[in-house]
C-alpha cells in the first residue's frame, strides 16, 4: 500500500489563480501588491489580512474574507471540481532542466520526526507554532488546502523522474499553465483512475519522502487532525538549494560591541573590501553592518554535523549568545534565495535593517545525512527552488 493517494475532490485552476506561497515573502506589502495587481491570485486566500480590502483585520478575522474570495473563486469559474485525479507537475525555463513533480494527498500520520517515531514522511526542520495554529484555522475555515507541501522522495527518486516526464511528453496540451514571478512556466495535466495513476502513486510513495518545503503546513496537518494533507511529490534531479539569509531591523547592541563578542566566543573576523555576497562555500558567513561588510569563521563546536551547520551557528552563536535574540523573534526576517544579496545589503544602507546575516546554501549531502538521521534542520536553512506554486490545485478537505 502506497502512502500516496488521489485527490478525492479536487479543484484544478483555469488559469490566473497561481501563487507563490505565503511565506515566500520578505516583507507582507509584496503581498498586497500581489492581489492589487491580480484579484485571482491565491494568495488572497492564504494571506486574507494582506489583501486590499480586509487591511488592518488581523489573521484569524480576516477569514470570513478568505471564505468569501474561495467561494467567488468557484461561483467564477476560476476553479473546475475533479475526482479522484492525480495532476501531473512541470516547470520549465529556457535553460533550465524541467522539473517535474506528482500533486497528490499523503498519509499525514506517515510523518515522522525522529529515529523512534515510524513513517515515511521526514519533517525536518524547528518550526514557528504561531504560523501552524494559522495555517490550521485556515484550513478549518476553507475547508480546503489550496498550498501543496513539497516532498522530495529519496528512494525512487530517479525513476519516478522518468516516469513523470514520460507522462508530461504523452499527455498532450495541459490543463492550465502558469507562469511565476521568475518567468518559469507551471504546467499541470489531470490523471484520472487506471494503472497510469496506480504507477505514479506506488513510485511517488515508493521511499522515503523528505519534507523540503512546507514543515509548517504538514504540521497543520497533524494538528489539526487531517487524515491526509495535499503534497507535491517531487524527484532530487528537479530541485536545488539556494542561500536562506537574515536580517535584522534592529540591533540590541552597537556593531562594534557585536563584532566584539563575536570574536570573544572565539570567530574570526575580517572585513570585506567591495560589496557584500552571499559565501560561496560553507565554514563563512559575511555580515554587512554599520556601513562595511565583514567574513566571519565562527566556531564549530564538538564534532556533530548538525550542530556544525552555518544556519545552527548563526543562530546559537550570533543571534542568541551576542545579541540575545530567539529565533521567532519579530526583529528577525528569514530571507530565501529569490532576494539577491544586493537587495539585503540594500536594507541595511537605507536604514530598514541594521544587520544583513548571509550564508551559503547548505549542502545536499548535509541535508539528506541531517534528515535520514532524523535530526531538525535549523529553521529557515533551506530555499528549495523551483518552488511548487499555490493555487493551481486545490483539495476540498472531507466533511
Amino acid at each position: 500500500m502506497t502512502v500516496v493517494h488521489p485527490i478525492t475532490r479536487a479543484w484544478i485552476t483555469t488559469g490566473g489563480t497561481g501563487a507563490q506561497n505565503y511565506d515566500e515573502f520578505a516583507d507582507d506589502a509584496e503581498i498586497t501588491s500581489i492581489v492589487e495587481a491580480n484579484p485571482h491570485s491565491a494568495l488572497g486566500i492564504e494571506m486574507p489580512h494582506r489583501a486590499p480590502g480586509s487591511l488592518g483585520k488581523s489573521f484569524l478575522d480576516a477569514l470570513p474574507d478568505a471564505v468569501a474570495r474561495l467561494a467567488e473563486a468557484k461561483a467564477d469559474g476560476s476553479y473546475t471540481p475533479a475526482e479522484q485525479v492525480v495532476v501531473l507537475y512541470r516547470i520549465s525555463a529556457p535553460g533550465e532542466e524541467s522539473a517535474y513533480g506528482l500533486w497528490a494527498m499523503v498519509d499525514t500520520d506517515q510523518i515522522s520526526t525522529r529515529a523512534d517515531e515510524p513513517g515515511l514522511v521526514i519533517r525536518n526542520e524547528d518550526v514557528f507554532i504561531a504560523k501552524v495554529r494559522e495555517r490550521v484555522a485556515l484550513a478549518e475555515a476553507l475547508g480546503h488546502l489550496l498550498s501543496p507541501v513539497l516532498l522530495l522522495q529519496t528512494g525512487k527518486g530517479d525513476e519516478l523522474h522518468a516516469a513523470l516526464a514520460a507522462a508530461t511528453d504523452a499527455a498532450g496540451a495541459p490543463a492550465a499553465t502558469d507562469v511565476d514571478q521568475s518567468g518559469r512556466t507551471h504546467a499541470i495535466w489531470l490523471l484520472g483512475p487506471g494503472a497510469a495513476q496506480d504507477g505514479l502513486t506506488a513510485l511517488a510513495g515508493g521511499g522515503e519522502l523528505v519534507v523540503a518545503d512546507g514543515n509548517h503546513r504538514s504540521l497543520a496537518a497533524q494538528t489539526g487532525g487531517f487524515p491526509r494533507f495535499l503534497a507535491v511529490v517531487t524527484t532530487p534531479a528537479s530541485v536545488a538549494i539556494q542561500p536562506y539569509n537574515r536580517l535584522v531591523s534592529e540591533l540590541t547592541t552597537t556593531p562594534e560591541e557585536l563584532l566584539d563578542r563575536l570574536r570573544a566566543a572565539g570567530a574570526e573576523i575580517t572585513p570585506v573590501d567591495g560589496p557584500v555576497d552571499v559565501p560561496a562555500t560553507g565554514g563563512v558567513v559575511h555580515l554587512h553592518l554599520g556601513g562595511r561588510g565583514y567574513a566571519v569563521t565562527l566556531p564549530h563546536v564538538g564534532a556533530g554535523r548538525l550542530e556544525n551547520l552555518d544556519h545552527a551557528l548563526v543562530e546559537r552563536l550570533l543571534l542568541r549568545d551576542a545579541l540575545g535574540l530567539d529565533p521567532g523573534d519579530k526583529r528577525i526576517t528569514y530571507v530565501g534565495g529569490d532576494y539577491p544579496a544586493s537587495w539585503l545589503v540594500g536594507e541595511v544602507d537605507a536604514g530598514r535593517a541594521e544587520l544583513a546575516v548571509l550564508v551559503a546554501p547548505v549542502t545536499v549531502d548535509d541535508f539528506v545525512a541531517v534528515n535520514l538521521a532524523r535530526e531538525k534542520m535549523p529553521r529557515k536553512s533551506t530555499w528549495f527552488t523551483p518552488k511548487a506554486r499555490a493555487g493551481l490545485v486545490v483539495a476540498e478537505l472531507p466533511h
